[in-house]
């Protein structure tokens, strides 16, 4: 769900890194159905049953504490910054944040737009006026679950956020949050360097020429709605950044979610940083 692979792809970036590799139609559908996972199962659920990949991304919370519960590693040499926004039909009576009070909003489970919806509202609502819903799937789902006018609120990112506003609908508050990289325990380190160094050349193109490259949105969106989007309007999307993602981001990240109760079971932290994180750069 970003630009920076097809990139890679489209300009031999992968293939100069030595890397063997495929590409996999995990999202197209006549809709977005394929992504609705059921109620209160997310990213962090994924990662706990066991994703089929060695290098996958997610939000900076969910990767955090899966990998401190020993779901993987966490990349800790680069992270990201996706634009997100809470958004409602272009009819509602929604104007401001504050008029979310009380208003289920969308959102995935234990994914990112759960916490950076909390983390947003947090300035403008009371703990116990901030309702989420998480009933309606993962964010292709949402996103279609509110073009048909389905529920009053959701939060979209980067591809589906620029669609909805090309469409009319309105962004209440921005929730733009940070991601990560979270590595298989038994994935090759050398592969792992090469496929991030490749994403760090598409970061730059992407910089450099982001309206050459919006196109590549149409490939992962569901089919019916292609014939509606114009990409010229899309921007670059979730940003990648090659700062270290530090020990003290790791456990102030873990102490306001256990604050706020996200995981009701309790906390899942067994290792420390140096025990979260893959091997890399440091």
């Amino acid at each position: 769900m970003r630009l920076h692979e097809w990139v890679a792809e489209e300009l031999g970036y992968f293939r100069e890194a030595g890397l063997d590799y495929e590409f996999r139609d995990q999202l197209r559908s006549a809709d977005g159905k394929r992504h609705d996972l059921g109620d209160r199962v997310g990213a962090y659920q994924t990662f706990e049953s066991g994703r089929t990949c060695d290098v996958s991304s997610a939000c900076h919370w969910t990767i955090n504490m899966a990998a401190a519960a020993g779901h993987g590693r966490l990349y800790a040499d680069a992270y990201s910054v996706a634009p997100c926004g809470i958004y409602v039909a272009p009819g509602s009576d929604i104007r401001r944040p504050e008029d979310l009070a009380g208003v289920p909003i969308s959102v995935g489970y234990q994914s990112g737009s759960h916490y950076s919806t909390i983390e947003a509202l947090d300035a403008f609502l009371e703990r116990d006026q901030i309702k989420l819903s998480f009933a309606d799937g993962l964010l292709f789902r949402r996103m279609e679950r509110l073009f048909d006018r389905e529920v009053p609120a959701v939060s979209l990112f980067s591809g589906p956020a620029y669609f909805m506003q090309q469409v009319g609908f309105r962004k209440i508050v921005d929730t733009s949050f940070m991601m990560a990289v979270m590595v298989d325990e038994n994935a090759n380190a050398n592969d792992v360097q090469k496929y991030l160094q490749a994403l760090r050349r598409a970061q730059t193109e992407i910089d450099l020429h982001t309206y050459r490259y919006t196109h590549h949105y149409k490939k992962e969106f569901p089919q019916r709605f292609l014939d509606m989007m114009d990409t010229r309007l899309f921007g670059p999307g979730e940003r990648l950044v090659f700062e270290p993602y530090t020990e003290d981001m790791y456990s102030s990240t873990q102490k306001w979610i256990l604050e706020r109760g996200i995981f009701v079971e309790g906390s899942p932290i067994q290792r420390s940083y140096q025990e979260s994180i893959a091997p890399g750069e440091r």
